[in-house]
């Protein structure tokens, strides 16, 4: 009881601190009061440990680098959110929608899941996943409580505008979707172009629903290199290829879509501020600068049971794992991921972020 009333007044002075005073802040400080993390696999630290699915990885060797050990992050340490959290000054990192309580949920929650889509049906053939509608429906329960804790619901609105969103969706629509005729439709009722001006259509609305509940700071995150992953050059490459040019070009035609659909959002949207980070701008240019040797070889044993491409239960994991660029067969190992997260946290190049980085959308 003591230890609730001591959470709730420490919640309260971080409330009124970024509410009415907004200080100045300095470097290793809080900048915002939370964050919210809506996404797949690549931000997922355990939502998806009690569901009935393949997409999971609450097991060794998942984790042998973090602290906890195996919490449901698909790679050996910390994923892109748990940097960011760092980066934006929070000392713990935002815990996940299945277990946070309480007023932890004020400095924000991840409602990530691996195998995720902006479409419902995206990844069902590899069981239960959190697709984004039903994120967004957890972040609605999320503010729910918020308010009832809170006592005041328009004190609560104004809070949720200070803090930022994380959404990064869009992968499992194309490996777990489009990619895989034998299970889903998609590619056959749909050419590239069309897929992808339809997920646009979708995300659109989904991302004004996010608007609709209160987030003004948002962080969109566009797809990466999908067909350089180790899992899809086994399917669709060769010995030799370094990426499949057909899969990053289909991909491409939804990424090019984002900074348009940005634009759209904020002129049409008052007070909004979404910002896109362009995935593959920040990704490593030159992965032997930081001691990546490995770009094609997944660190861990891969699994030939649970699901292609995920590390075998309690397998093998190689003792070099700083140098491969790949933890599994489709999630990057921690040290390209820290790398990534600070290139959307502070630009570098004028084609990373639009309008602007994060670092800058933080002190708004």
């Amino acid at each position: 009881m003591a230890s609730d009333i001591i959470k709730w007044f420490a919640m309260m002075i971080t409330l009124l601190v970024f509410m009415k005073l907004k200080p100045f802040l300095v470097k290793g400080e809080q900048q915002v009061p939370c964050l919210f993390i809506l996404g797949d696999s690549t931000l997922d630290n355990g939502n998806n440990n009690n569901l009935l699915t393949a997409a999971k990885a609450n097991y060794p060797p998942y984790g042998i680098d973090f602290p906890d050990g195996p919490t449901g992050r698909f790679t050996n340490g910390r994923n892109r959110a748990d940097f960011i959290a760092e980066l934006l000054g929070f000392d713990k990192y935002i815990e996940p929608f299945a277990t946070v309580k309480g007023v932890d949920m004020f400095r924000g929650v991840n409602y990530a899941s691996g195998a995720a889509g902006i479409l419902d049906e995206s990844g069902i053939h590899l069981g239960d996943r959190i697709s984004l509608n039903r994120q967004l429906r957890n972040h609605r329960v999320t503010i729910s409580h918020m308010s009832t804790l809170l006592g005041n619901k328009t004190l609560n609105m104004e809070y949720l505008r200070k803090c930022i969103y994380i959404v990064d969706m869009g992968n499992n629509d194309y490996i777990n979707n489009y990619l895989l005729p034998q299970f889903y439709p998609s590619s056959r009722m749909y050419t590239s172009e069309q897929f992808a001006r339809m997920l646009i259509k979708q995300y659109t609305k989904q991302l004004k629903t996010l608007y609709h509940y209160g987030a003004r700071k948002i962080v969109v995150f566009g797809l990466g290199g999908i067909g350089c992953v180790p899992a899809l050059l086994d399917l669709y490459g060769t010995e030799d290829s370094a990426c499949v040019d057909s899969i990053n070009s289909a991909v491409q035609k939804f990424s090019d879509k984002l900074k348009p659909m940005i634009d759209d959002l904020n002129s049409n949207l008052p007070n909004a501020n979404f910002i896109y980070i362009n995935s593959t701008s920040i990704a490593v240019r030159d992965p032997s600068s930081i001691g990546i040797t490995d770009l094609r070889e997944p660190c861990c044993e891969i699994s030939t049971t649970i699901a292609d491409g995920q590390c075998k239960y309690d397998g093998g994991a190689c003792t070099d794992r700083a140098a491969h660029y790949f933890w599994d067969g489709f999630h990057p190992s921690e040290a390209p991921t820290k790398v990534n997260a600070e290139r959307a946290y502070t630009a570098l190049l004028s084609t990373d972020a639009y309008p602007f980085d994060i670092s800058q959308l933080a002190q708004l």
